[in-house]
């Protein structure tokens, strides 16, 4: 007999909760996953500031779920209405989960408000969860808590193929710094990604820059920073472009040779999470946990944010150079049949993923009951 469970998520419309969370047929436990509930004054579709955590929300919806799972989009409320939310889901009768994504958040620049959430949410839910054994760690020390260890699941949607990307005379080294948020260190990376390039042409290696980011942008003193920058390079392209659809960009990821992760803070990378299921070689700044997602020196290749300018330009273009003469080149069968390959192993972890968040459910509300 299946049993079904109803998980209140904060979000649910995000792809990471819907891989995470759906339960592969056959599997003893089913999940339901609540739609996030409209914000007041929110256009359709979005989904922050979460409803769910708003004030009295659990308590007119206490026979609608099961358990209150708290992923991320907190940084809107307080430590206050955060504590009362899990109050109120434990009034109701609702374990609470917490995956903890992020022990820095990437939207804030200060990041004491985010602390003082960590620390009154950790001792307070029934069990924490997160993804990678470096972080858990960090948690245990800390917190004293022990985090349930699942990797992050597929981002490239079901319905889409693999691009296979396309051939061309020069590498591409691309950097996509969106919409410069705090965690973004924008102009300070294209100044290093230009030096790269440069000691790489000095070296023999010519490759071109693709540098991207939204017409939107947090700090318009940067952008003209970056514009500059660009300005003055004819090897390098900047591109400027609303937010891309799913598909747009899978496409404009599987066009590069290398992606230049543009973090100088954080934890993990859902970024690096869609290049590596379309193969794309990544270069992954020594920040937070992001090398430990993923182990593969054929397209993941660390540099260092430490230091001088000089030594940081260097890290970064040994970094490019290893990945030009490990990984598979856009375009090529080897790109695709990679592609290929590690979606076919996400199938598995996810389900993984999935049937050990449904176990941990199970055994919550057995507890409690």
């Amino acid at each position: 007999m299946t049993q079904t469970l109803c998980v209140a998520s904060v979000p649910a419309g995000h792809p990471y909760v819907a891989r995470a969370l759906a339960a592969p047929i056959g599997s003893p436990v089913r999940v339901r996953v609540l739609p996030d509930p409209q914000p007041v004054g929110a256009p359709a579709g979005q989904w922050w500031p979460p409803a769910i955590v708003g004030s009295g929300w659990i308590d007119s919806h206490r026979a609608d779920a099961d358990l209150l799972h708290l992923h991320f989009g907190l940084e809107s409320f307080t430590v206050v209405e955060l504590v009362a939310a899990v109050d109120a889901a434990h009034d109701a009768g609702w374990p609470v989960v917490y995956t903890v994504h992020d022990l820095e958040n990437p939207q804030l620049v200060d990041q004491a408000p985010h602390v003082r959430q960590l620390d009154a949410l950790l001792p307070r839910v029934d069990a924490v969860v997160t993804l990678t054994p470096g972080a858990a760690r960090e948690i245990s020390e800390r917190w004293g808590r022990t985090a349930l260890v699942l990797p992050h699941p597929r981002l490239l949607p079901d319905d889409v193929e693999p691009p296979r990307g396309l051939a061309h005379d020069l590498p591409v080294i691309g950097v996509h710094l969106k919409d410069l948020r705090p965690s973004v260190d924008g102009a300070a990376s294209v100044r290093i990604l230009l030096g790269a390039l440069d000691i790489l042409r000095d070296r023999g290696v010519s490759t071109t820059g693709e540098v991207r980011l939204h017409r939107r942008v947090r700090d318009d003193e940067q952008r003209e920073q970056i514009r500059l920058l660009c300005a003055e390079r004819s090897d390098v392209v900047l591109i400027e472009h609303d937010r891309l659809d799913d598909e747009a960009l899978a496409d404009a990821l599987a066009h590069l040779d290398v992606c230049v992760l543009p973090y100088h803070s954080g934890t993990h990378s859902g970024w690096l999470e869609l290049c590596w299921d379309l193969g794309v070689a990544v270069a992954v700044p020594d920040v937070g946990y992001l090398r430990e997602q993923h182990d593969d020196e054929a397209t993941i290749a660390g540099f260092s944010r430490q230091g001088l300018d000089d030594d940081r330009v260097e890290s970064l273009a040994g970094a490019i150079a290893r990945l030009l003469d490990s990984a598979p080149e856009p375009g090529s069968e080897a790109r695709h049949d990679l592609a290929v390959r590690r979606l076919e192993e996400r199938t598995t972890t996810d389900e993984m993923t999935a049937r050990a968040h449904a176990d941990l459910y199970s055994d919550l509300l057995a507890e409690r009951s």
